[in-house]
């Protein structure tokens, strides 16, 4: 029997259509096929959640209690996944403050072990700086499993909503062959309080 993965795609873009989106559904697409072709199928049970509906809700707002149901409701499937996909644009050289201030409503002990693969896009291949000085700083704060390799995307690689570079399917495909073995490990362990980090351990051994 397969095991599933509750899992939580986050899109940063304020856009829509977004490159961001494109590029957080291929990662989808091409994860859920290595991990249900694996030796033990996994199957992930996946929620989106876009920035850009959540705009007025979060925007003016500094504490949980004052979300809307549906802020709430985004914000409580975050804190309660197994596995997180987290993907943003680059303004300026860096990450949307709105999207800053999603996770910053995020209780700063539920992401503990919970594995992240980190995803970002922006005009430029300079800008692929941010998954590793900005994304994954932030999601250390939290204790958060960040998986080793993170994707970038810029304009050229992502066209009409469809990856079409192919050093980036190259980069897909290894950042989803690490993932793989973690999120199967986490899949068919016994659930602790830190199960991804647990997994991981039994991987490296």
């Amino acid at each position: 029997m397969s095991r599933i993965l509750k899992t939580v795609i986050v899109n940063g873009s304020l856009g829509k259509p977004s490159r961001t989106r494109s590029l957080l559904d291929s990662l989808h697409l091409q994860l859920g096929q290595a991990l249900g072709q694996s030796a033990q199928a996994v199957r992930l049970d996946v929620r989106h959640i876009d920035l850009v509906d959540l705009v007025a809700d979060i925007g003016p707002v500094l504490y949980k209690d004052a979300l809307s149901a549906q802020a709430r409701a985004a914000l409580e499937a975050i804190e309660t996944a197994d596995f997180l996909i987290v993907g943003s644009p680059v303004f300026r050289g860096s990450l949307p403050g709105l999207l800053k201030h999603l996770f910053d409503l995020v209780d700063q002990h539920a992401l503990q072990g919970t594995p992240v693969l980190l995803a970002a896009t922006g005009g430029s291949p300079r800008h692929s700086l941010v998954l590793d000085h900005q994304l994954r700083p932030l999601f250390g704060f939290f204790s958060a499993l960040t998986l080793p390799i993170g994707v970038y995307a810029t304009p050229e690689d992502i066209q009409n909503g469809v990856v079409v570079s192919e050093a980036l399917h190259k980069h897909i495909a290894l950042a989803v062959g690490l993932a793989v073995p973690v999120l199967s490990a986490l899949a068919h362990s016994q659930r602790s309080s830190q199960p991804a980090l647990h997994a991981l351990e039994r991987q490296a051994a």
